[in-house]
């Protein structure tokens, strides 16, 4: 387990492009069985969906690093004025960097628009805890294609 300096949040370049990939994959596979089943991500990591959602967004310029000696633990993808992604390595959670990289999301997004949001599957109880202890509130729930997605909002004024 590291325990080195604090973690850093830095734009992600293209030269991050494998690790961002390697840990997004990673990330899905351990954590997002419980809520989204094997079928599912198996899917998404084995057919390259997410790894093309990485890349896209690193080209745009929306995704951030969270690094800590010298390795990245965690990224964040801002599209618009929404937290698109937002992932901790699994082996590093329960160390209040998913609260520093949300913030950085927060202040980023919040710098240009007077209401941000986000969106988490509604079986993701951890996910669901974690935002609404940051502030965010339950906005509304998307239906359609895929799984359905809850939609959270957090408004710049009076946090």
């Amino acid at each position: 387990m590291t325990t080195g300096a604090r973690p850093t949040i830095r734009p992600a370049t293209g030269e991050d492009l494998g690790e961002l990939r390697a840990l997004a994959r990673r990330t899905i596979d351990t954590c997002y069985r419980g809520f989204l089943g094997d079928e599912a991500v198996d899917w998404f990591t084995g057919s390259g969906a997410s790894d093309e959602h990485v890349r896209s967004h690193l080209e745009r310029g929306g995704v951030h690093c969270l690094s800590q000696d010298g390795r990245i633990v965690g990224l964040s993808i801002l599209d618009g004025r929404t937290v698109d992604l937002m992932m901790v390595d699994p082996d590093h959670h329960r160390r209040g960097w998913g609260r520093l990289l949300l913030r950085h999301a927060e202040e980023t997004l919040l710098a240009r628009y007077s209401t941000i949001r986000l969106e988490t599957f509604p079986d993701n109880a951890g996910a669901k805890s974690f935002y609404e202890a940051c502030g965010w509130v339950l906005a509304e729930r998307l239906e359609g294609e895929g799984p359905a997605k809850l939609v959270y909002t957090k408004s710049g004024t009076g946090d």
